[in-house]
Order: structure tokens, then sequence, then C-alpha cells
């Protein structure tokens, strides 16, 4: 049947429901969702954050949100793999846009994020973050923590992010150590996985480097990481550099020897068990990939999140439609 409209992120009536327009054309928000700041009744709330400042290698990641965006076009219409169903259906998703930051002035930079975060998170949505450079995920940690208190943090990466931090630093390379000093991260409950560099300091995080995950099944992955965060309040970042360059080559600051990105988004299929509360994706460089190689990864791991969302909030109806049914046959009404 021929669509009957079009750019569905502005013309969508409903936080629910596919969009139905051609892959190839029509407004680039996230999954075609719709664009509003109105998130009132949104199950998830999707943000970009453009911000590249606090690299150490190369820039880029600022044009890692729209990057991600338009390679999610794909993945609208057809029910999403592997979750076999239409993730939008029940579940009711915007895109907020992106956090607008003052780029002369990066020292108002953390606190803009966190403050935003935080509007966001007061809604009572999951908030889902498109970075960006990986120090953007500290002020979206205080954010979080915030509400839920110390959290256990779920890092897919190929660097541990714990150099020296003095606290004020603005570094993408450091913002682990500051989370575990500050007591935002609890590292008896957080897992690393896919490291390959090395840096002074575990923090007493439990590692999982690259060449262990490459000897491992996805499955072992993912009950390391159920086991390891214990049922804490979690949240999980994505550094698109802990995949191998052949599956992400735009990025800041790759490093061979990676896992596939078939082997994580297997992994991260089987983390239902872990109740997350927040996500992100993050180090996206366009300028340096080929093909949209690495944003489609990005956009992947990224519906990932919405998928297991979006089981979760099935699961939680279903229990509550079976606990009414059963108190209504015992009443005999």
């Amino acid at each position: 049947m021929a669509n009957k409209e079009i750019d569905h992120a502005f013309t969508a009536r409903s936080k629910t429901g596919a969009s139905l327009e051609p892959t190839y054309a029509g407004a680039l928000s996230f999954m075609r969702r719709k664009y509003t700041k109105d998130v009132k009744g949104a199950d998830a709330v999707v943000w970009g954050i453009p911000f590249d400042a606090a690299v150490t290698n190369r820039p880029g990641a600022r044009f890692g949100p729209q990057a991600i965006r338009r390679a999610s076009a794909i993945l609208d219409n057809d029910p999403q793999y592997p979750f076999y169903r239409d993730l939008f259906e029940r579940l009711a998703v915007v895109d907020y846009g992106d956090c607008l930051l003052d780029s002369g002035n990066h020292q108002k930079t953390p606190a803009t994020i966190e403050r935003e975060a935080a509007k966001i998170l007061r809604s009572g949505a999951f908030l889902l973050t498109l970075g960006g450079d990986h120090f953007v995920t500290w002020p979206l940690l205080k954010a979080h923590a915030a509400i839920h208190g110390p959290l256990a943090l779920v890092q897919f990466d190929a660097h541990q992010d714990t150099w020296p931090d003095d606290g004020k630093r603005m570094d993408h390379g450091s913002f682990v150590a500051r989370a575990v000093h500050e007591g935002i991260i609890d590292p008896d409950r957080s897992i690393q996985i896919g490291i390959r560099t090395h840096a002074p300091d575990t923090f007493g995080i439990k590692i999982l480097y690259g060449h262990e995950v490459e000897e491992m099944r996805a499955s072992d992955i993912a009950y390391a990481i159920v086991d390891r965060t214990g049922g804490r309040k979690t949240y999980l970042t994505f550094d698109i550099d802990c995949l191998d360059p052949a599956f992400a080559p735009g990025t800041g600051t790759p490093v061979a020897g990676g896992p596939s990105s078939a082997k994580m988004l297997s992994t991260l299929r089987q983390l239902g068990q872990v109740d997350i509360v927040g996500a992100d994706v993050v180090e996206v460089a366009p300028a340096y990939d080929h093909a949209d190689i690495t944003a489609i990864a990005g956009s992947i791991i990224a519906m990932h999140y919405l998928g297991l969302v979006a089981e979760r909030k099935a699961r939680l109806e279903d229990l509550n439609n079976g606990t009414h049914a059963v108190l209504h046959n015992a009443n005999g009404i």
C-alpha cells in the first residue's frame, strides 16, 4: 500500500507505531521517532550529545549523533531483528534532538549535559544517548546516580578510561576513575568488555580483555555481565572502538584485535536480566568511516537497547495482566 505520509519524525501523531516511509527519504530522526521536547508518556527518549572536545586522538565524534540517526533509517518498518517484534507497537519512544552546547566555553559542558539529562530522567523515561566522545558519559552517570544511587557500570570499550583524574579534567580517558573516586559507580559490580590497552589502575573493576573475549562465546560474556552486576541498577556504555576496526573504522582511537559486531550484538541480546537504567553509544566519528560501517553498527547497538526496554515493558505488562486474571478468577467475577 502506498505511503500516505512522509517525514514521520514531524508528522507522527503518536509516540508509538512504525513510520512506513522509504528508508532513503524523509526526515532522519533516530528510527523515525517523533522529534519533540515533550517527553510526557514516553517510555524511552533518544538524545544526541554532539561533543568531542575531550578526545586524546582524532576528533570528529561530534558528528556521531547525525551519523547514527542517518544509519538508523534502515531499521524502522519491519519487525526489528532479533526481537521478533515491532518495537514501537507498545513502546513509546521520542527523539529529543541534541544537547545545545557552547562551543566556545567547554567548561560549561558537563553541567549542561547533567542538567538536561536530569530533566529528561525526571519524566521516568529510559534515556538512550548518542555521543559524542566518551567524556559525555561522566555527566550522564551523575544524572542517573542522583536518582538510583551508585551504579554498576557495564563498559564495552578498547580502553579502561581510568587514567589519573583531578576532578576537573575534560578527558574521555579518565571519566571512569572520577566516577569511582566520587562514588558514582560501584567498581565491585562493574565490568569492562573488550579492553585492549593498559592503564595504571583497574580500581577493582572486572576486565574481560580482548584476547579473552575472542575465546569466549557471547553467552559466556553475557553470563559474566549478569553475574558481576548482581541485580544492581546498571548503566551500559558502548564505546564503538570496543569493536575491531574491521567492524568500526570510524572512531577516534581504534585498536586492532577487537571482537566482531556480531559477537557483541549477540551479547547485548542476552542482557535481559540486567537492570539497565540508562545507556549510551559513543565515539562514532563518521569522517573516518567507510560506507557507514561504524554508524550502522552504532545504530544497531542503540536499537538493541530499545529492544531490551521493549521486552522488559512487555514482561511487566504481561505479568500485571496475569496477576489481574488470577485475582479475577479467584474472586469469581
